[in-house]
């Protein structure tokens, strides 16, 4: 059987070499993070941190660390997973394999969550997680970065229900961060952060409405079935509990308990049990998995009635920060289970890859189909357009903010997820004329500062189909070497692969989405330049060294720190029937500005701290 809780994890686990117990005291406070983001690039075992300063309660940290423990912890269910998800991405195809779609039967079974109603003195051996109670202040106190506005929960469980339509089919579970600690704060509260486009908020305005309470229980820990279920963009009426039985292989565990305003998921490790209130406070600053802080703004808070945990209850958690990290591992998982279903979710589009080294929504990749006008001499983006505006308009994809399309029928092996392929192939057939479509004041990611204010900003689909138009250069020699004499304050000029150059620019002072006549001038510049067509991309960066050290680098910098309508310069650009076009180069702004967010940097005490913890002797010598 698969496991019915975490504890059963971690013994396997243990028993099969995929983790080991720390016994030396450690610090939540930036230690533990420092550790974890080291365990992860190492390809380290999970860790069980037995004596944490602050907290009676063990954490355990890197349990997905890698794609292997992934698929061992989940290799029982794992091919009915992928049963029911084919069939759900070809009906058709399962009606014709019927022995084959037998798979999908004992994962259907355990798709139906078992909610048990039981009384108060029976509550405890009914769902464990109510086994003991503790103070807020009991749980570890994690901190990942140094200007955190204080500790944070890294893998909640955020269960609310739809107030007008109560039960576990109209449920969200969600991983929203919760700040514990800080800012203004009572010692009965905790933050609630949940952003733009996530199944929680239309619970909380459905509350607001009625003028009632919204109740919500944080879960930590639990079936590790939970925590990727918490994640996953699950298709329209494929619940979270649900998923979470049919990838864990049994049914998820709930009790319905007199005084409790929700079931609760009974075996996880802790709920913190509570109700939204009316008002909201400050949230933050926090290091978010973009690479950068997420500013202080108000957000929910969570009045706290009560703190339950199982005996022999586990934290885990993992660090955030600049890709990859352990979040990678889940997101690699996500789109090995989910891309069958790609061409089912979006109508023309066989492949999508939201680029983890970019920040995951900065940048979508997509290969579509371009069926619109087979009769025409030359492809052209037709059907392209239509897919990227889909991609734009539902799941977590609507996140987006550039959104690259090329056609399958161009280059039939392609995939979204060879890169350096995808941006060579799009480079050499874009047509800055006409493949370039902006959507501007659009809903934006919650981490993105590049926009025009919070949760606001704009998008780009730049969409390419056809015949291969120019070779890419990939050294400034010859006529590329030749570059006209650049505005005072740019250079150096660094390639950064095949058609890609990086500048630095002088420092960004400006107020938000306001032209730059210094990058109209660069742009002005390179349109004299006989390189333009082998490099029809540049990036003005501050470091064009950095930016030019490796392929993930590049992408960082160009797409974090960038807005699409602010942000994109070109040579000879102009503005016809409301479309705007240019020639190459296209040149993308992609320096800090002013009104960003500061990237993470760590504390070098910490740094040295944990270096003495894996040296030779030392409790962690060979895992980091």
């Amino acid at each position: 059987m698969s496991y019915r809780n975490l504890q059963e994890c971690v013994a396997d686990l243990e028993a099969n070499g995929h983790l080991v117990r720390i016994d030396a005291e450690v610090d939540p406070h930036l230690e533990l993070a420092a550790i974890q983001r080291r365990a992860f690039r190492a390809k380290a075992p999970a860790l069980l941190f037995t004596r944490v300063k602050g907290t009676p309660f063990p954490m355990l940290s890197n349990l997905f660390g890698t794609r292997e423990r992934l698929h061992f912890i989940f290799r029982r269910s794992l091919p009915a997973v992928e049963a029911v998800l084919t069939a759900k991405a070809d009906p058709a195809a399962a009606m014709k394999r019927p022995l084959q779609s037998l798979k999908a039967l004992p994962g259907l079974l355990n798709m139906l969550p078992s909610v048990s109603r039981v009384r108060a003195e029976q509550a405890a051996a009914a769902a464990p997680v109510l086994e003991c109670q503790c103070k807020l202040a009991d749980l570890p106190q994690l901190v990942c970065w140094p200007m955190d506005g204080g500790p944070f929960i890294t893998l909640p469980l955020v269960y609310s229900e739809d107030p007008a339509k109560p039960g576990a089919d109209a449920s969200n579970l969600g991983m929203y961060r919760v700040q514990l600690g800080g800012n203004e704060y009572a010692a009965d509260e905790v933050g609630l952060h949940y952003q733009i486009h996530r199944g929680i908020g239309a619970h909380h305005a459905r509350a607001l409405e009625m003028g009632k309470p919204l109740p919500v229980h944080i879960y930590v820990g639990g079936p590790p079935s939970l925590t990727v279920a918490a994640v996953m963009p699950l298709p329209e009426g494929l619940s979270e509990l649900r998923f979470a039985g049919l990838l864990g292989g049994r049914r998820t565990e709930m009790a319905a308990v007199p005084g409790l305003p929700l079931p609760v998921l009974a075996q996880a490790d802790f709920c913190i049990s509570g109700h939204v209130l009316p008002q909201c406070k400050p949230e933050g600053p926090f290091g978010d998995h973009v690479g950068y802080y997420s500013l202080a703004h108000d957000f929910p808070v969570l009045k706290v009635d009560a703190v339950y945990h199982r005996k022999g209850a586990i934290w885990p958690f993992t660090a955030v920060g600049r890709p990859p990290q352990e979040d990678t591992v889940f997101g690699d998982f996500i789109h090995e289970l989910t891309g069958p279903l790609v061409p089912q979710v979006f109508q023309g589009v066989c492949d999508v890859h939201a680029v983890d080294a970019a920040g995951v929504h900065p940048l979508l990749l997509a290969v579509g189909s371009e069926r619109y006008t087979p009769y025409e001499d030359e492809r052209r983006p037709r059907e392209l357009i239509t897919a990227g505006l889909h991609l734009l308009g539902t799941t977590q994809t609507a996140l987006a903010k550039y959104v690259f399309l090329v056609a399958h029928e161009d280059a039939p092996g392609l995939t979204a997820r060879d890169v350096p392929a995808f941006l060579r192939h799009l480079l050499e057939r874009v047509d800055f004329s006409r493949d370039l479509h902006f959507i501007t004041r659009s809903t934006n990611d919650t981490l993105d500062y590049t926009g025009n204010a919070l949760n606001e900003g704009s998008k780009l689909v730049w969409a390419s189909a056809g015949k291969k138009r120019r070779e890419l250069g990939c050294e400034l020699s010859g006529p590329a070497a030749d570059l006209t004499p650049l505005p005072e304050g740019f250079g150096p000029v660094r390639v950064c692969g095949p058609g890609l150059v990086a500048i630095g620019g002088p420092r960004h002072a400006l107020d938000r989405s306001q032209p730059d006549p210094q990058m109209e001038a660069l742009a002005q510049a390179l349109a004299q330049w006989p390189g333009r067509e082998a490099f029809p991309l540049v990036i003005v960066a501050d470091d064009a060294d950095f930016c030019a050290a490796n392929l993930d680098n590049f992408l960082w910098v160009a797409f974090t720190r960038s807005d699409p309508a602010t942000d994109v310069y070109g040579a000879h650009a102009a503005t016809r029937a409301r479309h705007w076009s240019c020639e190459a180069p296209l040149v993308i702004d992609a320096r800090l500005k002013p009104f960003h967010a500061p990237p993470l940097e760590e504390e070098p005490a910490v740094i040295r701290k944990v270096e003495a913890l894996a040296a030779p002797g030392g409790p962690l010598h060979n895992y980091l």
